[in-house]
């Protein structure tokens, strides 16, 4: 596996590949990697595709207030896991090449980004779309993969690159999780043992809201009782919400499909998650 710094040396890369005629696959990281980010690699090389990952902790998708300083950095455990995994270049950028001396471009997609993390985070989905902007116009994949967990970050990145043609395919890969449930996350290193042992409860909830609301069951009763069950397990809640799985409005067409998204607080650790639910019957 190739580990690159510097943007000239990605562009000879990637003009490389391109010359032996190989599409690129991209896996956008911020690293502290686990199964989960290695799932979206194994998916991008079945497909026979270069698969470039990259490692940046962009500070602009991290409010004043959030945890940047203390976001978990291990570059050599990360590019020996990528490495072992089949990944053909790492490409990670300082931010200075990210963000150099006068940087001044942002952008901003409207609808998807505001609710949910949108306002729970202001400013959060600006970042995330500027970084993944440039990362894509760096590397040129032909294909990007994300995973479900961060389900808004996928739909804001989708309407990105619909509304400004960047013509990469954007994939979702389904969200891995622990044997008990718990969504896979790099913040669950945070977690003391015993808010480990309760984070359970946050795919417990979803569950049983997405089963309840499945068989037809109210969908206020059912978030409603994620939420007290959350509380309960002594979470503090943003929210739990059912919304359209394209749109993110809580205006929902009966044959549309629906999603139940989640975001909570263990202590100082913030996680999401996020259900498909199941059409009526």
């Amino acid at each position: 596996m190739q580990t690159i710094r510097t943007l000239d040396a990605l562009r000879s890369a990637i003009a490389d590949f391109r010359s032996d005629g190989a599409g690129i696959a991209l896996v956008p990281t911020m690293g502290a990697l686990h199964s989960g980010h290695i799932a979206l690699i194994e998916t991008a090389r079945r497909q026979g595709r270069k698969v470039v990952a990259s490692i940046f902790v962009n500070p602009r998708q991290f409010g004043p207030n959030e945890d940047l300083a203390r976001y978990p950095r291990r570059e050599a455990a990360d590019a020996r896991m990528l490495s072992e995994a089949g990944c053909d270049l790492l490409w990670l950028p300082p931010v200075d090449v990210m963000y150099p001396a006068g940087f001044a471009t942002n952008i901003s997609v409207s609808g998807v980004s505001e609710g949910l993390d949108g306002a729970a985070r202001p400013g959060h989905f600006d970042g995330v779309a500027t970084v993944v902007a440039k990362l894509f116009n760096q590397v040129r994949p032909d294909v990007a993969l994300f995973g479900e967990k961060d389900f808004q970050q996928l739909a804001v990145i989708r309407r990105m690159v619909a509304d400004l043609d960047f013509g990469i395919e954007i994939e979702g890969v389904p969200t891995q999780r622990d044997d008990d449930g718990l969504a896979l996350s790099s913040r669950n290193v945070y977690l003391e043992p015993e808010q480990r042992a309760a984070a359970v409860a946050l795919p417990r909830a979803l569950g049983e809201a997405a089963r309840a609301i499945a068989r037809g069951d109210s969908p206020a009763d059912a978030l409603a009782a994620a939420r007290e069950s959350l509380i309960a397990a002594g979470f503090v809640v943003d929210y739990v919400e059912l919304v359209d799985a394209a749109t993110l409005t809580s205006d929902i067409a009966e044959d549309r499909p629906r999603r139940l998204l989640a975001a909570a607080r263990l202590g100082a650790t913030r996680l999401i998650d996020n259900l498909d639910v199941p059409a009526q019957g």
